[in-house]
């Protein structure tokens, strides 16, 4: 084992969104042993390090999918964004197809990110973005965009198969839902996957073995490149058929579970 890759929500997280005590443990473990440990999530680096315990762990940190990877400190190693043009083409899109869109910036969040949605109902949700002007976000100066999502109200799922199929046509973005409400919508370079071999090209190593842990689509392309993947038991059906192993879920210290029965093998 030389690098485990760790995606964040309903994974790494527990339904209350924090990092037990089982998972912090063995995460020290491996880097005891001098194993590469990643975290690999959709969220924005400020969303990340907001969660108690995260800074004290000390590992580097790929974002928005792969837009974004940050080495242990906090520096920034490796950033992809989606053109102002290509942008206002999948905004387009998007509004013809009424959904919800959250746009990830270097600005920050508009008309927020997905944590900060947490705990409203869609009533409220919906009010957000009605009111976000998303032509306003290009008047921004020097702004960078990272990230769209398109997110529906749980009764309407239908929607983003929709998006899906819209989107199909544009060969320069990557796209995946982390919930099955949503669609993320990235540059073709923004994957999980690219981003464990982006990283390492950039600290010139080579990870003869990989183990990925994920619970959503946005993580298949980690277990693509995984020689062996972990889905949660709190994963869809469809994502545990991706990977090549099953774990307890992020309730039950799935993480640490499957890499103590690892090391016992060792």
């Amino acid at each position: 084992m030389k690098c485990v890759s760790i995606d964040l929500d309903g994974t790494l997280l527990d339904d209350h969104h924090q990092i037990s005590e089982a998972n912090r443990n063995v995460i020290q473990k491996l880097k005891d042993q001098h194993i590469d440990v990643i975290l690999n999530t959709g969220r924005q680096y400020a969303d990340v390090i907001k969660v108690e315990g995260v800074k004290e762990l000390k590992l580097p940190i790929f974002c928005l999918n792969g837009s974004m990877m940050y080495d242990e400190t906090g520096k920034l190693l490796y950033e992809t964004q989606i053109s102002i043009e290509l942008y206002q083409t999948l905004l387009e899109t998007l509004q013809k197809l009424e959904v919800g869109i959250l746009v990830y910036t270097n600005q920050g969040g508009f008309p927020g990110t997905l944590p900060m949605l947490r705990g409203k109902s869609w009533d409220e949700i919906q009010a957000l973005f009605d009111q976000q002007d998303y032509e306003a976000i290009l008047h921004l100066k020097d702004v960078k965009i990272y990230k769209l999502i398109a997110v529906v109200d749980e009764t309407q799922l239908d929607k983003i198969e929709k998006v899906k199929e819209a989107l199909k046509k544009h060969d320069t973005i990557s796209f995946s839902s982390s919930f099955p409400n949503n669609c993320e919508i990235t540059s073709s370079e923004a994957q999980k996957g690219k981003a464990i071999r982006r990283y390492e090209n950039l600290r010139n190593l080579s990870f003869d073995e990989v183990y990925s842990f994920g619970d959503g689509g946005n993580d298949v392309t980690q277990f693509e490149v995984s020689t062996r993947s972990f889905a949660m038991e709190n994963a869809p059906e469809d994502i545990k058929k991706r990977a090549s192993d099953l774990t307890k879920s992020n309730n039950d210290d799935g993480v640490a579970y499957a890499i103590e029965e690892i090391l016992k093998l060792v």
